[in-house]
């Protein structure tokens, strides 16, 4: 595929930055037929390797290669196997065209010449020599042989493999052994090594399928499957292909190849990991940073959300306080190690008691701070004090974009404040507490839909909500509010 040449791709991206990664695609990429689902955003984009890894609010990037309505569920295992395999399995054109996308984006296009053309007339060799009844012998004992499979969460632990009663979603690298001699084998080793390829599979399934098919035991068949029909070589250490990637749920079946082999999350330039990368650049990209902008994180911990900004809008100032000294020490780590030096300044001080001058910064962004992890029992006594002097050294005309708990985001929403403590929002110990994604190009927030007012309308005046994004921090749900402060303080800063 030349750079002219639109290729298909699907990335994942932590739940509620889908529109964040939209609307990335299509600025960055100029990606057309742009279509998001719960964790994945599907796009059609004419790109090189170097310009997909700057993708930075995705997770794992994708070449497409199946996408495809929910699997029929029925009692019937083996005809779900079968279907399973049927979608997964192609003719060797469709997949040999694949990889040949596959290596022309890796830069590979002198290797291979017209895969397609040299691989099937191999392919059709192949079956013919195949006739060997030893041969076929020794290849199934190899198959059978393979029977060890290594289940692994999301999460990166491991786990039990499910029983088929069981909705769990797992990952699984299914080891199958290959049809094929290894490479090094001594039989023709430079025909197999440049007309096969090493393989591993990973299968994630959930919801009603998950109660028939555990992800070990579909894995394992479209494993084996391609070992026989394509001679392709299982190799979970080292594969050409990283992993074949498969994911079937209610809402679709996909399958995909990954180009990199880490995700686009993981960042090179970061030495000590805090917030998400991707939560950050998410964070910083509501906060409209321009040429010469002056950009302040009062809390910044390891420096996260100053990297990902630095790093995307390199034109800019950035300023990071905090006060403990660990925290600075590993912020500075990271700073040197991404060769920010001379775009972000540190200094220790307090939140509370900022010794920077008033309205001197065109943006604001930070974590507060909140849960056990920072022991903090009542995330709500420390809003009122952070944010007095976060509006006071902002300019007027600037944006303020916060990253808060269920608890703060209640303080700042003004939910227990309504008449009659009645509450629209799910309680704190709910599934629901998460407000609806909006469209990042659009403003509907939650804030105008209460019928009290708020810890920001009674004591900050001058800041204005202009959006709130329910995210995702792994098991904690989080909210990133954006406001702007339209007018100086006055008399409205007092505090109650």
């Amino acid at each position: 595929m030349s750079s002219a040449e639109p290729g298909r791709f699907f990335c994942t991206a932590g739940r509620g930055l889908e529109p964040f990664l939209a609307r990335e695609v299509r600025t960055r990429l100029g990606a057309t037929e742009v279509d998001c689902v719960s964790g994945k955003v599907f796009f059609r984009a004419a790109a090189v390797p170097g310009e997909l890894r700057k993708l930075r609010s995705g997770e794992r990037l994708f070449l497409l290669l199946k996408k495809h309505s929910p699997l029929t569920v029925s009692g019937n295992r083996g005809r779900m196997l079968h279907e399973i395999k049927s979608l997964v399995i192609e003719e060797p054109k469709y997949w040999l065209d694949i990889i040949s996308v596959w290596r022309k984006l890796h830069g590979h296009e002198g290797e291979t010449g017209d895969v397609s053309q040299q691989n099937t007339l191999a392919l059709k060799r192949q079956s013919e020599e195949e006739t060997n009844t030893a041969s076929k012998r020794q290849k199934m004992e190899q198959v059978r042989a393979v029977v060890a499979e290594e289940c692994q969460v999301e999460a990166g632990g491991t786990c039990v493999a499910p029983e088929r009663t069981s909705n769990q979603e797992c990952w699984i690298e299914s080891k199958i052994s290959s049809e094929f001699p290894s490479k090094g084998s001594g039989e023709n080793p430079s025909v197999n090594e440049k007309l096969s390829f090493s393989f591993r599979v990973s299968c994630r399934c959930s919801g009603a399928i998950a109660k028939i098919l555990t992800s070990q035991e579909i894995g394992r068949a479209i494993g084996i499957t391609l070992v026989k029909q394509y001679g392709w070589r299982a190799d979970l250490r080292d594969p050409d292909l990283e992993v074949i990637f498969v994911h079937l749920n209610d809402i679709q079946s996909v399958v995909g190849i990954p180009l990199f082999r880490l995700p686009l999350a993981n960042r090179e330039y970061i030495k000590t990991a805090g917030l998400r990368s991707t939560v950050a650049w998410a964070m910083a990209s509501l906060a409209e940073i321009s040429a010469g902008a002056l950009v302040l994180d009062p809390m910044c911990g390891l420096g996260m959300i100053l990297l990902e900004a630095a790093k995307e809008w390199p034109e800019a100032c950035y300023w990071g306080a905090d006060i403990s000294d660990s925290q600075l020490e590993g912020a500075d780590g990271n700073i040197r190690t991404a060769g920010l030096m001379d775009k972000i300044e540190l200094l220790k001080a307090s939140v509370k008691a900022l010794p920077l001058p008033s309205e001197s910064f065109d943006s604001v962004i930070s974590d507060i701070p909140f849960g056990k992890k920072f022991k903090i029992t009542n995330d709500a006594q420390i809003l009122p004090d952070i944010l007095q002097e976060m509006e006071r050294v902002l300019r007027v005309g600037g944006t303020l974009v916060l990253l808060l708990s269920q608890e703060l985001r209640r303080c700042v929403d003004g939910l227990t404040k309504r008449a009659g403590g009645d509450s629209a929002e799910a309680s704190a110990d709910g599934d629901s507490g998460a407000a609806p994604a909006p469209s990042v190009d659009g403003s509907s927030s939650s804030l105008a839909q209460g019928g009290g007012e708020s810890v920001l309308s009674r004591h900050f005046g001058s800041l204005v909500p202009e959006g709130v994004y329910a995210v995702s921090l792994g098991k904690t749900d989080a909210f990133i509010h954006k406001y702007r402060k339209v007018s100086a303080p006055g008399s409205c800063l007092g505090l109650g």
